[in-house]
């Protein structure tokens, strides 16, 4: 299939995609086609999108490919969906980040740096789909620990966690502003998930039902509708 072919039917995918679709996903439903073919393809049509000035274009996130639509036009459609502005609180703010800056982290973890309870804020990002469970630990008690999610990434404009401001960009005294303006995107209703093993350098960890995703979340299935009983 030549280029000009392949561009209307990677078009096609992307938009019947419910969540972003990986270059190796777009490549499974593309079977037989060359690489570099369908490569060329996705980025004159992104480009497309990019200068054409329509109401949509085509973004890398979360570890893929997604059809979204303009940030400007965003107060048309929460017109159009009824919705107001969906912020976050400041303790699940600030449980968001140190998850996923510490993952894969316990709740007990979470709880020393915060120095509060953190089990109701753990259900509401669970509950949101913004942090699942992604395996246990291996120390007595087994307590389950805590990673992002692809739906994470989205909502935040992110296409792995590496996009995420280093820690050295969040300086004393300055930290918890900084955190916060990294972490300040407006949610925009946009849904999915992604994996990376982010366990280097901290205790060893059972993780749980990894699957084909690639780019950036903690992993692992989700166990319980509430993950927030669980000590240490």
């Amino acid at each position: 299939m030549d280029k000009d072919s392949l561009k209307p039917l990677i078009e096609a995918i992307i938009f019947a995609a419910d969540h972003p679709i990986s270059f190796e996903k777009l490549m499974n439903v593309l079977e037989g086609e060359k690489r570099d073919e369908v490569r060329l393809a996705l980025n004159e049509l992104i480009n497309e999108y990019n200068s054409s000035g329509r109401g949509l274009f085509i973004e890398e996130v979360a570890g893929g490919y997604q059809l979204r639509t303009r940030p400007e036009f965003a107060p048309w459609l929460r017109r159009l969906f009824k919705i107001g502005f969906q912020k976050l609180t400041k303790a699940s703010m600030e449980t968001l980040a140190i998850i996923a800056y510490k993952q894969p982290v316990t709740r007990m973890e979470i709880e020393e740096v915060r120095g509060v309870d953190c089990g109701g804020v753990l259900k509401t990002l669970m509950d949101r789909n913004f942090i699942k469970i992604i395996g246990r630990k291996e120390v007595p008690g087994r307590p389950a620990v805590y990673g992002t999610t692809k739906e994470f990434l989205e909502v935040f404009d992110l296409k792995d966690l590496s996009c995420l401001p280093t820690l050295k960009e969040i300086t004393m005294p300055e930290a918890e502003l900084g955190v916060e303006a990294a972490l300040s995107v407006e949610e925009e209703g946009i849904a999915g998930e992604a994996t990376e093993d982010n366990s280097k350098g901290r205790d060893s960890v059972e993780t749980q039902g990894r699957g084909d995703d690639s780019g950036g979340e903690g992993g692992g299935q989700q166990q319980g509708s509430d993950g927030t009983g669980d000590q240490g």
